[in-house]
């Protein structure tokens, strides 16, 4: 008989369009029947995160309490799933100078999640490489280009990586911002707890009210690899993997 899957969508934080992201995840979600969705913007909801059959987190510069994060780990060692998009893994501060630092104020959430953001270089295109295509997100993916933003983080062992791409160069304005050409992980997956967490850094997306705390209106609409089918794709075979559907 089927039943009920109780997903939890966390979506919030800064400098990004979660209106937009918000609603075309839901309408992923849609797809399945048995989804049945709670929406909040952090980690704070400790009863609804352990209560979850699946996490889904679209956030930025959003990190839990220590009571959150008890809560994820109460959630994972139940043998479940938490798919995290885009900035989860972000901590950021902006200096007097205007830099952005990336400080790593929460070390357990990003040892956890199996990376911490570090920075990016301008919005670019770059090439998504599938760096192993016998996982059952990335069969039958063919290597794709996105307009998006590049992230470059700090990765913890353990991260079974399934796409890349391979940046090398500037990153202003962040304080780290000099890095050596080489692969960065753009997909991956790790067992934590006794649960599992597939981790997709792609998904920048920004409206013109977005960032009022550096400007009022935000000349751009910016939509980064949500323009590309290959990332929708990609949603639904994590959503379907998160969910064991």
């Amino acid at each position: 008989m089927e039943t009920p899957i109780k997903l939890l969508l966390i979506a919030g934080g800064k400098y990004h369009d979660f209106d937009f992201a918000r609603l075309e995840l839901l309408k992923l979600m849609a797809e399945h029947e048995r989804l049945r969705v709670q929406v909040v913007d952090d980690y704070e909801n400790y009863d609804a995160i352990e209560s979850a059959d699946v996490v889904v987190s679209y956030t930025c510069d959003v990190q839990p309490s220590p009571r959150g994060l008890a809560a994820l780990k109460t959630f994972l060692g139940k043998g479940r799933r938490w798919l995290a998009l885009h900035g989860t893994n972000s901590v950021l501060v902006q200096r007097d100078d205007g830099r952005f630092d990336a400080p790593d104020t929460h070390p357990e959430f990003m040892e956890v999640l199996g990376s911490q953001f570090k920075a990016h270089p301008p919005i670019c295109k770059f090439q998504v490489r599938v760096c192993d295509d016998g996982h059952d997100l990335s069969r039958g993916i063919a290597d794709f280009w996105v307009e998006d933003e590049l992230y470059l983080a700090d990765c913890h062992p353990g991260n079974h990586v399934l796409m890349t791409t391979r940046y090398g160069g500037n990153a202003d304005p962040f304080v780290r911002n000099e890095w050596p050409e080489t692969d960065h992980p753009v997909l991956y997956h790790r067992a934590h707890s006794g649960g599992e967490i597939v981790y997709c850094t792609l998904g920048h997306c920004r409206g013109k009210f977005d960032v009022p705390e550096l400007i009022a209106v935000y000349p751009y609409i910016e939509r980064g690899a949500w323009n590309a089918p290959s990332y929708y794709e990609i949603l639904r075979r994590a959503l379907r993997w998160a969910a064991k559907l």
